[in-house]
């Protein structure tokens, strides 16, 4: 796990200031296996194994007695020297947007005299995490450190609001599981003053009164191309990177080629690669990186470099059937002369729910905690530098709530054609004649419903939400539930009424505060894009393989950016995702698609769900025996281990919400068994974070 983390303190202004890392006269502290970018009195460090690329700082000369003025960018970032220093000036003088602008995916730390700027992402794939300490504020783009640091206990309740609600900020706020850790929201830049905080967006919000001035759809499809285009290329450009020295090969194995020997040891193929899934948004990320024109030093000004080809991974899962049209069209695609295709063909092994007894200690809980094992063998297999097509569909389809959206701005005829296909995806039935009506009805009240009436609807029907809690089994279910300003996740129905009733007490108390409100499908997309970066961001730590750097471009800031530039007559119209990226392929020189580009295959993941399940049963029933989270008073062991029998056994029950609920009990066992602190010196904490017992409930747990 990579992050960074400096502090802002007043001491340096009683001329207290001491060694590196000061905290109080003559004692020290600072990270373990760190390295200082720079010094007191506000001092950062970079912790992990970043590359030597993925750390520049850039300083401006001033005159003698000026404020020091730095720039310090840390991971993939596009931009020349020239251009980090023309947005340091700009950030000195208050234009913070100018350091998110650049392709790439990175931190930037601005310090101009004591005044330090941390600036975030737009998706919240790169957070940003902050905590009060030794009389001035420390942040950290990880809050395990900061917890570590400040010994914190965890948080109760955010856990409960993570469960009941994951994708409602108002329920989570500016919280972390660990107490007295907050996280800046995703667009927001962290301001530090000699200790003070300050928290302020660099993006503009738009007008609830006077509809966007709509971008014209071909400039906007444009924009995507080019910001996909620009990202996958600061990929490229960069400096590569072979995989650090790995035990010897053992030598020829039966049924093993050079490949696979080097997966089973653990190391990633020198170069670049990218996931073949057949899928849209994967396929397009590397036909783009394989073809891509005009990069130096290339045949023909072709290629990911001088005759090299760009290394495809699929993963074939012969667990689960329904998955023979999407790798025929892997097959096709890579059929292009540039790729060189490896297919990672796996069984039960790679199941959802495998090996949940190894894993690393990620930052905070996700649900892909439970699919790491399935997602490393698929890595282990890919390149150092990988790249992956998560978060194309948050970032350029369109969620439900947009329809909400169209009315308000009265567009009605621009839910003809998605409120048809869901009529369609219901098959031919007498319900599926009342879908677009219920559709519409739907979309309007909630195009109607205040910010503060919608909040305060859904604290007051949460707490019966473990109570006769709807099966969306249907598009059109789900569709209908997301048309609102807020609903309970999946894990919801398993919660105990006093974890609810908590959480709804959030919403109310969020309901009267102050706040920015966006149109309610421009929020609930913003809502569902930073969950699932969050999700992306632990995926990472989970299935780490020494050595690669996995490459997400649709979360990066310059493509999140263009794609909210889509007009929502576009976006809400089906198949708008794959009609997207393949303008965007086309407008990259690329036409020779194979039949059934950008068809949806959510439906093998589900199934791929149901039988890891069934084959873990036994594991996750022991996990389940006495859990942590029943201590805490979140659940009742008893209630999870039958929806855990009756899934396994075919019942429609929401799988998300189990793959919630064990990736967090899972996640609080690494805790408190977790040994050792992110932190050394004189002054270090004596306890880690949580040490001391878990939580303040039923048993006390010692780790």
């Amino acid at each position: 796990m990579r992050w960074l983390v400096g502090w802002s303190s007043i001491a340096a202004s009683f001329g207290t200031v001491g060694a590196v890392g000061h905290h109080g006269e003559g004692r020290t502290v600072h990270p373990v296996g760190s390295q200082l970018l720079w010094g007191d009195p506000d001092p950062l460090w970079a912790v992990g194994d970043w590359r030597p690329d993925e750390i520049r700082i850039v300083t401006v000369a001033t005159p003698e007695g000026a404020p020091t003025t730095r720039l310090a960018v840390l991971g993939c970032c596009g931009a020349t020297d020239e251009q980090l220093r023309v947005g340091l000036l700009a950030a000195r003088g208050g234009a913070l947007r100018h350091l998110t602008a650049w392709p790439g995916s990175y931190t930037a730390v601005v310090q101009i005299g004591r005044r330090i700027t941390v600036a975030g992402d737009l998706a919240g794939a790169r957070p940003v995490f902050h905590t009060p300490w030794a009389n001035g504020t420390a942040y950290a783009t990880a809050a395990l450190p900061l917890a570590d640091l400040i010994e914190a206990q965890l948080d109760i309740g955010h856990l409960a609001a993570l469960l009941a609600c994951p994708e409602t900020p108002e329920a989570l706020g500016d919280g972390t599981p660990y107490t007295g850790v907050k996280r800046i929201p995703p667009g927001h830049a962290l301001i530090l003053r000699e200790g003070s905080r300050e928290i302020t967006g660099y993006e503009a919000v738009a007008s609830l009164a006077v509809a966007a001035a709509q971008t014209d759809p071909v400039s906007a499809v444009e924009g995507v191309r080019d910001a996909l285009v620009e990202a996958v290329r600061a990929r490229l450009t960069a400096p590569r990177h072979a995989p650090e020295t790995l035990p010897p090969d053992p030598g020829p194995v039966p049924g093993m080629g050079p490949a696979e020997r080097r997966a089973a040891r653990g190391a990633p193929v020198p170069g670049i690669g990218s996931d073949l899934s057949g899928g849209s948004a994967s396929a397009t990320l590397a036909l783009l990186a394989s073809g891509l024109p005009g990069l130096p030093g290339t045949v023909l000004g072709h290629g990911t470099g001088a005759g090299e080809r760009l290394l495809a991974v699929t993963f074939n899962d012969l667990s689960a059937q329904g998955r023979e049209e999407e790798m025929e069209r892997a097959r096709a695609i890579a059929a292009n002369p540039r790729l060189h295709h490896v297919v990672v063909a796996a069984g039960e092994e790679a199941l959802p729910y495998a090996s949940l007894e190894s894993g690393p200690l990620t930052d905070e809980p996700a649900p892909s905690l439970v699919v790491a094992e399935r997602h490393r063998r698929r890595l282990a297999a890919g390149s150092a530098d990988h790249f992956v097509g998560h978060g194309a569909r948050q970032v350029l389809d369109a969620h439900p709530a947009r329809l909400a959206d169209l009315l308000m701005d009265r567009r009605r005829r621009h839910l003809l054609r998605p409120v048809a296909a869901l009529a369609r995806a219901e098959g031919p039935s007498t319900h599926s004649l009342f879908v677009p009506l219920a559709v519409y009805r739907a979309a309007r009240r909630l195009a109607r419903t205040s910010y503060r009436t919608g909040l305060e609807t859904a604290a007051s029907l949460l707490p019966d939400a473990n109570r006769d809690a709807p099966d969306l089994d249907t598009p059109a279910d789900a569709s209908l539930a997301s048309l609102t300003w807020s609903r309970p996740g999946p894990a919801a129905r398993w919660l105990t009424g006093e974890a609810l009733a908590e959480v709804s007490v959030r919403l109310q108390e969020a309901a009267i505060r102050p706040a920015s409100v966006q149109r309610p499908g421009e929020a609930r997309a913003r809502a569902a894009l930073a969950r699932h970066a969050a999700d992306q961001r632990i995926l990472e730590q989970a299935a780490e393989i020494r050595s690669q750097r996995l490459h997400a471009p649709y979360l990066d800031n310059q493509v999140v950016r263009a794609a909210r530039a889509l007009p929502e007559s576009l976006r809400v119209q089906p198949g708008a995702r794959a009609a997207i990226l393949r303008r965007v392929l086309a407008g990259a020189g690329i036409h020779d698609l194979p039949p059934g580009w950008g068809t949806p295959s959510q439906a093998t993941s589900t199934a791929a769900g149901r039988i890891g399940l069934r084959t873990a049963l036994p594991e996750l029933i022991a996990l389940f025996d006495a859990p942590l989270l029943a201590d805490a008073g979140l659940i009742e062991a008893r209630v999870v281990r039958k929806a855990l029998r009756a899934a396994s056994e075919g019942e429609p029950l929401p799988l998300d919400g189990l793959a919630e609920l064990a990736s967090t009990e899972l996640w609080l066992r690494r805790l408190v068994t977790r040994r050792g602190t992110c932190w050394t010196g004189t002054a270090a904490p004596r306890q880690r974070a949580v040490a001391g017992g878990v939580v303040p409930a039923r048993r006390t747990l010692q780790p």
